[in-house]
């Protein structure tokens, strides 16, 4: 009896429930805990990259008197992101309108709420956790742009540059290659040919997207703006404190992680699996740069070993979810002789890239896309290297460089006419934290 009246009571109850209550449950019973889980956790790891990895990276390279400044462009990235992406980087990318950019129908995250789900069974997601992942990478492309012309932009400018360079750049490449039905990666599509017929385009976490992207910008930028005072000579004042960019460097090793193992979507094998092709691409790109710097110029920095492991995780990060340990290996070698050596090409064409974003994340990154089309395992990612796929790398490449290259540019000059990029001479010579942000460091 007692249990009786108890199913009629729970009955009863539930009946007064609103239907979407156990649509709720409904999807939260078909949540993966253990992926949620992980992804939560690689969503942070991305975000300390940039906050405090790629600041501390940065800050500790510049000179005494810019520190601050240098540290508040990643800051701004952050924040400022993270505002757009809400408005609408997120749907703009990751909703399905056509090949080329995505719908309004999820504009300021509409439609999105605990109940919202991302993935297939058994890796299912709350979309929100997603949402929040893949803000970290537009955070962060954003960011490295800045190493480019460190020490002399103006805030102003460089608020305006990303706000515009994130929506005409950064939004359509993420769709082209990421997106619902993108024509670069033809996500969602079976047997997708590609535009010219050689497949899609390869990009486990953010090769092209995101370090071609803003190694490219950043070289334009540097184009644009001019070189330094006293570049290329001795002239240029010493990195403010080794230290905080070894610091910087290592949360970036770690932070990667989260950028590529956490790209799998789910905690699976396949995330396992990044995690050490990406361990073992930083380690030998690390000890590819210091034996090439230690051969060529005596003595191996700390400067140029750290260079050389954000260059193996650059490199691997397209490949991270397709190639196995030896292709990691290879590929990471690769990025280590191949960067150090266009590190130096700033050198013999005078441009002034402050803090090698094109050496590394450009030319790395090209070394990572163009590698992945030889090096993929078909039992790891389910493409297997060869010509055409190599060629449909070829074609990321070269789309996300001439895309990139143009905008960037046309936005760079716009601003220069409408406002000026450049602090003054005084400022930039007594330095960007006191002129700009009226602070500086004891």
């Amino acid at each position: 009896m007692k249990s009786a009246f108890k199913i009629l009571l729970v009955t009863g109850f539930a009946l007064l429930i609103p239907h979407a209550a156990f649509a709720q449950e409904a999807a939260h019973a078909a949540l993966d805990s253990g992926s949620t889980a992980w992804m939560l956790v690689s969503t942070l790891l991305v975000l300390m990259m940039t906050l405090p990895g790629l600041a501390l990276f940065y800050g500790g390279m510049v000179h005494k008197e810019s520190v601050l400044a240098t540290l508040m462009q990643s800051f701004i990235a952050t924040t400022l992101v993270t505002v757009l992406w809400m408005i609408y980087g997120y749907t703009l990318i990751f909703t399905d309108h056509n090949a080329f950019i995505g719908g309004l129908s999820k504009y300021m995250l509409g439609g999105i709420g605990i109940a919202s789900t991302y993935g297939t069974a058994p890796a299912v997601i709350p979309e929100t956790v997603y949402v929040m992942f893949q803000l970290t990478f537009g955070i962060i492309t954003c960011a490295l742009i800045f190493g480019s012309v460190a020490t002399r932009i103006k805030f102003s400018a460089a608020i305006l540059f990303i706000a515009i360079w994130f929506t005409l750049v950064y939004i359509p490449i993420a769709h082209w290659v990421w997106g619902p039905g993108g024509w670069l990666g033809g996500n969602g599509i079976d047997n997708y040919k590609g535009l010219f017929g050689f497949g899609s385009t390869l990009d486990f976490a953010g090769g092209t997207v995101v370090h071609i992207n803003a190694g490219i910008a950043g070289l334009v930028a540097a184009m644009v703006l001019g070189h330094r005072k006293g570049f290329p000579t001795n002239e240029i004042a010493p990195p403010y404190n080794i230290v905080f960019s070894v610091i910087g460097a290592s949360l970036l090793w770690v932070g990667w992680f989260g950028f590529n193992a956490g790209s799998a979507i789910a905690a699976n094998g396949n995330a396992g699996m990044a995690m050490l092709v990406t361990h073992v691409a930083a380690a030998s790109a690390s000890l590819a740069w210091m034996s090439v710097e230690w051969y060529t110029r005596h003595k191996p920095s700390v400067i140029g070993i750290i260079s050389g492991a954000v260059a193996g995780l650059v490199a691997i990060t397209p490949a991270s979810g397709f190639v196995d340990l030896s292709g990691a290996l290879l590929i990471g070698i690769a990025a280590g002789i191949i960067c150090f050596w266009a590190c130096g090409l700033k050198f013999k064409f005078g441009f002034d890239d402050s803090l090698d974003v094109f050496g590394v994340h450009c030319v790395g990154g090209i070394v990572g896309a163009l590698l992945t089309g030889i090096f993929a395992v078909k039992e790891i990612g389910g493409t297997a290297g060869s010509i055409s796929q190599l060629l449909a790398q070829c074609v990321g490449v070269g789309v996300t460089i001439i895309y990139c290259g143009v905008v960037s540019f046309l936005i760079l000059k716009f601003l220069d006419m409408a406002m000026g990029l450049r602090v003054d001479e005084v400022a930039e010579h007594e330095g960007l934290d006191l002129a700009i942000h009226g602070e500086k460091l004891h």
